[in-house]
């Protein structure tokens, strides 16, 4: 199977390494806007072949849409008019519901099939891809009754390579759990980030001080707006609404502190100390 990657940076590498150490493919095209990260992928051994779009996709049996997820929405009715009934896309977007809706009345909808591979770090660009980086994760794939049979079947197939678990959702909830468990924690580490710069003056002082707990908080803090700000901007209804909340609950702590209520303080870690028995699982 020949593959055809959209953006060879953290994620669309890390695919590429995978697929190419499982042995799902032997061939893999490598397009993007930025010549260094192809440069960079052909050096790797990430890609085969660096090409423009079109050769790209009308070469392959599976095209991956690897970038920000405004520039997917963007780009995917353009891959779907230029693939045949035989072949399969996916992207890998953090946010659904945009891109399933920018192709909902394509003649070819049947042949995209809309995934999340949930993870990712503060790191882009191909030099930073990991094979193993999907390894017991979870997958999701969204709105699967829109996709054709054999697609959906090589998707799950892929999912399956990267060893990741599988886990199927419509769009829209898809959107609103990864506002709560995803997105909240970039905008609260880049917020802590900005309130530490803007209070402490001093970077010695942060370089020297910062705990390993501070530094595991803030480095979400590190991953780029390039990324980011697409999928606060598609997702923003839900991101405003756990906002809103979290902004509810910061503002519970606040009041413990000022009124001296201490055992209400308690309380509310304790509470919060019921997400350990869930991760822990």
């Amino acid at each position: 199977m020949k593959i055809s990657i959209i953006g060879v940076g953290l994620i669309g590498g890390s695919i590429a390494l995978k697929l190419k150490q499982k042995k799902v493919t032997d061939f893999i095209y490598g397009t993007d806007q930025n010549i260094e990260n192809l440069d960079d992928a052909l050096n790797l051994k990430i890609i085969n072949e660096k090409t423009d779009l079109e050769t790209g996709i009308r070469n392959s049996d599976l095209v991956i849409i690897a970038i920000p997820v405004d520039s997917s929405r963007k780009i995917l009715p353009q891959v779907l008019d230029l693939i045949s009934d035989h072949q399969t896309v996916m992207d890998v977007g953090s946010t659904k519901s945009g891109i399933v809706d920018s192709v909902k009345n394509h003649p070819k909808r049947s042949r995209f099939v809309a995934f999340h591979p949930m993870w990712g770090t503060e790191n882009n660009g191909p030099k930073s891809a990991i094979a193993e980086s999907f390894t017991g994760k979870a997958g999701v794939i969204c709105n699967k009754e829109d996709s054709a049979t054999d697609a959906l079947e090589l998707v799950e197939n892929v999912v399956k390579s990267l060893d990741m678990h599988l886990i199927y959702m419509n769009a829209e909830d898809h959107d609103i759990h990864t506002a709560y468990i995803s997105h909240i924690s970039h905008i609260t580490s880049y917020a802590l980030a900005n309130t530490v710069l803007e209070k402490e003056k001093e970077e010695d002082t942060i370089f020297q001080l910062a705990s390993s707990g501070f530094s595991s908080t803030v480095r979400l803090a590190k991953s780029h707006p390039e990324m980011w700000v697409p999928i606060f901007k598609q997702n923003k209804n839900n991101v405003l609404d756990v906002l809103n909340e979290h902004i509810s609950q910061l503002r519970k702590f606040k009041s413990a502190l000022e009124k001296d209520n201490f055992e209400y303080l308690e309380e509310l870690i304790v509470n919060a100390n019921k997400i350990r028995g869930i991760l822990d699982k």
